[in-house]
């Protein structure tokens, strides 16, 4: 197994903690975030916090993520729930431990319009064999108004 499956989670917080303190560090950390997940990087969020079983993510309103009914489209949505419950999750996951989505579902309560807030809290599990983790994130507008509300399944593992 690579070395780099090992620690992703302590990688990603490493360099968010060398770069978000410094100017333009969120933008760096997020264009290297959306390069190593290139589809991830297709929204062009914008990691605002970040921490073990805690993640920040904006995504701001602009023709690339906005659908023909004139709001962001919910495959976008869904994009910057999956980072923010990843985030969260991987960055509090012990080294040895491995992460992979298995399952989303997402409700929308309005169109969404505007710079968006992704917000995931999660516990961070014990992981000594297979398991499964739901990790929820909530997308808001600038009004304060949940938009969509997504549910992320992960199944964890370690690493033989």
């Amino acid at each position: 197994m690579a070395k780099n499956q090992l620690v992703i989670g302590d990688r990603l917080l490493n360099l968010w903690q060398r770069l978000s303190s410094l100017p333009g560090g969120r933008h760096v950390f997020s264009f290297l975030l959306g390069k190593f997940a290139p589809y991830t990087g297709s929204i062009g969020a914008l990691v605002d916090d970040l921490r073990p079983g805690y993640a920040r993510v904006e995504l701001r309103d602009r023709r690339k993520v906005r659908n023909h009914l004139d709001c962001i489209h919910a495959i976008a949505l869904v994009n910057l729930a999956e980072v923010t419950t990843g985030l969260a999750l991987l960055t509090g996951l012990k080294p040895g431990v491995r992460g992979i989505i298995c399952g989303l579902s997402i409700e929308y309560f309005k169109k969404a319009r505007g710079r968006l807030v992704s917000i995931a809290e999660t516990v961070q599990p014990d992981v000594e064999g297979d398991l499964q983790h739901e990790v929820i994130a909530e997308i808001k507008d600038q009004s304060g108004d949940v938009v969509a509300r997504c549910t992320a399944m992960w199944r964890l593992g370690v690493i033989p």
